[in-house]
């Protein structure tokens, strides 16, 4: 079964919610700032999806640096990009900080019930200023070692973890919330920088998920990552053997305006081997795609729920308050040091 994630408009369920959160096809929840006033009322949120649907998945964008959704009550994470630098250089020691980081996002998270964030982000640097000090280095090894060492933060915490921007977002200027970007470079140009981190942490098995560009690499195909079954299929299911679950960016974004209205979108994205679509900021088309679309009968090869927290690692992992407290205090020093520079 395919799946659809929505948002929520508010700090609590409403009725009208309640009743779509019910159907069948909805497989999860993306939470954005709104949805947060006190770790207390997030908690009493979360509880209130689990009352609904205990099964669904419970995600957010929490990143670090200026992607980070919830501030007041949560560790504040360094941006990516700020993890190297303040290390001066030190790969040894920036690995080191980066698994620290992913421990502590993921552990902050999962104490309030949230299943995943949308991380780490593997775009290489280049010359996107809606990546920028998103993605931790403009050198494609360094983003390969840093971001491996930030899942394994993350799995000890015992969340998953979620690559984007496949094949990578990093360089084209446009940003595709507000335009559709184009990036006219080789095939193996994208294979020798853009695409390494995704292909040397698929191989190692260490992505559970991942999320395609709004991107259209226009000397390679027609079509936007997202939107792609040659992307899809084609490089990240058959050449780079990935058998996780693949999460469209959102459908409300102008970089999938390529597809059409919500209904056209939803068809392309899932044709093309997205499992779960995302549609935020965007109640109108949510209630399209659960009233109007024609839903996918055939049962795909992955659940985007399996995907949920492993529940006995974060129980350990949340024992550890030493280690959370030392990293609470490792992100603080990493954000003034880069501060500072």
């Amino acid at each position: 079964m395919s799946y659809l994630m929505m948002d929520l408009a508010g700090l609590a369920v409403s009725v009208l919610e309640t009743e779509q959160l019910r159907h069948p096809q909805v497989g999860g929840i993306i939470l954005f700032s709104r949805n947060f006033e006190s770790k207390s009322q997030l908690i009493e949120l979360v509880n209130q999806v689990r009352l609904i649907r205990p099964e669904l998945l419970i995600a957010v964008d929490h990143e670090g640096g200026r992607v980070q959704r919830f501030r007041e009550g949560f560790s504040l994470i360094p941006a990516m990009g700020d993890i190297l630098p303040a290390a001066k250089g030190d790969l040894t020691l920036a690995k080191q900080w980066a698994k620290e980081c992913g421990f502590l996002m993921a552990i902050e998270l999962l104490a309030c019930d949230i299943d995943l964030s949308f991380a780490p982000v593997l775009d290489v640097n280049g010359i996107s200023e809606v990546i920028g000090k998103r993605s931790f280095s403009a050198i494609a090894d360094e983003v390969s070692v840093l971001a491996q060492q930030f899942i394994i933060g993350m799995n000890e915490a015992g969340m998953a973890a979620v690559g984007k921007h496949f094949p990578g977002h990093g360089s084209v200027a446009a940003d595709s919330h507000i335009a559709m970007p184009v990036d006219p470079r080789s095939k193996e140009q994208l294979e020798n920088v853009d695409m390494l981190p995704f292909t040397q942490l698929i191989g190692s098995q260490q992505l559970q998920g991942v999320m395609p560009a709004h991107v259209v690499y226009s000397n390679i195909d027609p079509n936007p990552a997202g939107f792609s079954p040659y992307w899809l299929q084609t490089i990240l299911r058959q050449q780079l053997g990935f058998n996780g679950v693949i999460f469209s960016d959102d459908l409300g974004m102008k970089g999938a305006s390529f597809a059409g209205d919500y209904l056209g979108r939803a068809k392309a994205a899932l044709d093309a081997g997205c499992d779960m679509i995302l549609v935020c900021n965007d109640p109108v088309g949510v209630k399209a795609l659960l009233t109007e679309f024609d839903w996918p009968a055939a049962e795909p090869m992955h659940t985007a729920l399996s995907l949920k927290g492993d529940a006995e690692q974060t129980l350990k992992a949340l024992e550890q308050q030493t280690r959370w407290q030392a990293a609470q205090q490792l992100a603080s020093e990493i954000t003034a040091i880069a501060q500072s520079l």
